[in-house]
């Protein structure tokens, strides 16, 4: 899975938070095709009377479907945890709703024996 990571709005990429994101987004990376595209986006939001300014979101682009995940939180570093994580169960899920179309299909193809 390919990796881009931006940064805006004063938010800046070092290479600390760098390596959090890859780390987390290596327990989406074994579930998804090596040809998978994640682009994230790591963004501060200037609004004043906002506690949760830290903002991170993420689109996976696989073949057929593309995944979003936006979170936002006081730190960055939480923004990126609480994103992973909707992003891991998104994947999960469309996995799971694959996998049951698959082996509907297969059921559907086999000779009944009667």
């Amino acid at each position: 899975m390919r990796i881009q990571v931006k940064g805006r709005n004063g938010a800046t990429v070092d290479e600390e938070l760098l390596s959090r994101l890859e780390k987390k987004l290596a327990k989406v990376g074994r579930q998804v095709s090596p040809v998978a595209v994640v682009d994230v986006e790591l963004s501060e939001e200037r609004n004043a009377p906002a506690p949760e300014s830290q903002v991170a979101e993420a689109t996976l682009q696989l073949k057929g479907t593309t995944l979003r995940a936006r979170e936002s939180s006081a730190d960055m570093g939480r923004s990126i945890n609480l994103m992973v994580d909707d992003l891991a169960r998104q994947v999960k899920k469309h996995r799971d709703k694959r996998r049951g179309r698959r082996e509907a299909q297969k059921a559907g193809q086999q000779p009944h024996a009667a």
